[in-house]
């Protein structure tokens, strides 16, 4: 038998990891077709959260495999790698998933060396996958009203069937119908030229199945999603039709979880999603179905590209300096970067340990549209000429041991990325009326959609929370953040005598986890007309009832409905 050269064998290793990762990648999201029928809402919880932790699992073993495997010596000799990269190079070439396989050699070389051992030529920094590698087009199906609509919506029933019958098939025909006129021009859904293009496989997320596509004719197109539910006990469920590119960016949300969905090429979906979500940056598409640490990939190479071809500079982002976190942006970028402080102030219980734990915490639980995800990063190295002098001489101060200046690079050690939004408490500085009430039942719709996902934000400051370019309000401080179930809510004891209330210690015993809702106007709306309109919206957050409801129902094991679109009537 003729034995391979070292640099190929190690190539291959690499190579059979990632295909172990995939397989176990599909055979989670292939089962979600079954979790939706059978109705297993807590199953489908915990299978998002193993196909996240999955991706670190296996290269981890991995790596493990290939220290046993191979000597010390040619394994862990950094300037061997290059070869090892070109034997690589011609093995993926024939996949089609081959930008996924050059990121997952990334975490093996990462999971071996030091971050001072990456360079180009030792690892893919920038993709060696030419932008149209493969000639294959998405797996669609394509449907051709002819102005017989009801006709057309028919056929899709019966090609996206389930084990579970639809519960009112006549019903959702109806109401499909009407809101597909009600969301084109009249003469859009009479044109025969009108086609309606499907994704083959369906999407899951939650407790929801989603058909993806787009409608078109010669000179426009609309994204088209229909959103199917299963009513335990009853059938499944058409509950809308969405064409609005708006609302359907906000399904495919940095804030929401991962969708399950079978894509055999990776690009070709991706590509498909582009054609409907143009908005979307390729980061963030990927990321939606799972595939996160290539979201990661693409979003360094946006980065380093945006670096390198303007002459953006970081600086400190807008709003109330963190007690926990110090955060800095690039104008141009619309991205945060977060790092923690040193010294926190007096009043934060949690230390750095805590801090990193929630933070990975909210990677793994249902974000319910009202959470940023996160991305970690270990490592950035930036030139010092890319940061304003008073931001860089911030971190210094606040962040020395992570952040650090070695010549002309600056060295940040560990950080998070999140999206860039505005903070809530200066959108409301510049609100109108009208927006002001919108945006505070917003406000309260978040606080209510994370506690029903067993989410108890800690600190509910309005500093904490963003609005998003389509007005959403979102939460992204998680230093203090825990499960719903651990909070001890309290009502405030009847003072004993008259002057318990001018005391300036309580009269009562307040445990580390206890919470007491009726303090929350004073601390939440410093603005007394804020505070009174919020209450008008949502004063049951002040009852502590409230919250202890919400409470028994996740404890017996109730999976709230969140939907992440507007639930339509025909």
């Amino acid at each position: 038998m003729i034995q391979q050269a070292p640099d190929i064998e190690i190539a291959r290793e690499i190579l059979l990891g990632f295909d172990d990762y995939r397989e176990h990648f599909r055979l989670i999201t292939e089962g979600a077709r079954a979790r939706f029928e059978r109705a297993q809402w807590q199953e489908i919880q915990q299978a998002s959260a193993a196909r996240i932790a999955l991706y670190e699992q296996k290269v981890g073993e991995t790596c493990r495999h290939l220290r046993a495997t191979f000597p010390e010596q040619t394994l862990l000799r950094v300037q061997f790698w290059p070869q090892i990269k070109s034997a690589y190079i011609e093995l993926i070439d024939p996949r089609f998933d081959d930008e996924l396989s050059e990121t997952w050699y990334n975490s093996i070389f990462c999971g071996l060396f030091s971050h001072d051992c990456i360079s180009d030529e030792t690892m893919f920094i920038h993709t060696t996958r030419p932008p149209s590698r493969h000639e294959h087009v998405a797996q669609a199906r394509r449907y051709r009203p002819m102005g017989d609509l009801r006709g057309m919506l028919e056929g899709i029933l019966d090609d996206y069937a389930f084990d579970v019958p639809y519960a009112d098939r006549g019903g959702d025909l109806h109401k499909l119908e009407a809101q597909l006129q009600a969301s084109l021009p009249d003469w859009v859904c009479k044109d025969p030229e009108l086609t309606v293009e499907l994704f083959v496989s369906v999407l899951y997320r939650n407790k929801g199945a989603y058909l993806l596509g787009r409608l078109f004719t010669r000179d426009e197109q609309w994204p088209l999603v229909i959103p199917l539910l299963h009513l335990e006990g009853t059938g499944i469920v058409a509950d809308a039709l969405i064409t609005d590119e708006a609302e359907v960016s906000i399904i495919f949300s940095f804030t929401r979880s991962y969708f399950m969905v079978e894509v055999p090429i990776p690009a070709e979906f991706i590509a498909f999603l582009r054609c409907i979500l143009p908005g979307k940056h390729i980061a963030e598409l990927y990321t939606s179905i799972g595939f996160y640490k290539q979201g990661k990939s693409e979003f360094y190479r946006a980065l380093i590209n945006h670096l390198a071809t303007t002459d953006d500079r970081f600086v400190m982002a807008p709003g109330v300096r963190g007690m926990v976190m110090s955060v800095f942006t690039l104008p141009g970028f619309n991205t945060v970067f977060k790092v923690i402080k040193d010294r926190f102030s007096p009043i934060k219980s949690v230390n750095r340990a805590n801090v990193v734990e929630k933070y990975r915490l909210v990677k793994n639980v249902d974000r319910v549209g009202r959470m940023a995800d996160t991305q970690e990063f270990a490592d950035f190295r930036f030139l010092t000429s890319k940061f304003d002098p008073e931001c860089l001489a911030e971190l210094l101060e606040v962040a020395p041991s992570t952040v650090q200046v070695q010549g002309d690079t600056v060295l940040i050690r560990h950080s998070w990325t999140e999206r860039r939004m505005t903070p809530l408490n200066i959108y409301l500085e510049h609100a109108s009326e009208q927006q002001t009430r919108e945006v505070l039942e917003d406000y309260g719709l978040a606080i209510k959609q994370l506690a029903a996902a067993n989410i108890f934000p800690g600190d509910m400051l309005l500093k904490n929370f963003g609005v998003t370019r389509h007005g959403r309000v979102v939460f992204y401080d998680y230093d203090e953040i825990c499960f719903l179930t651990e909070v001890n809510f309290r009502y405030i004891p009847e003072p004993r005598y008259p002057e318990d209330e001018m005391a300036s210690e309580p009269w009562y015993s307040v445990g580390p986890n206890d919470v007491f809702p009726e303090e929350f106007p004073r601390f939440l709306f410093a603005d007394v007309q804020q505070r009174r309109l919020f209450a008008k919206l949502h004063g049951e957050l002040y009852d502590a009832n409230y919250w202890k409801g919400l409470q028994d129902a996740i404890r017996e094991g109730k999976v709230i409905d969140v939907f992440p679109y507007r639930r339509q009537r025909a």
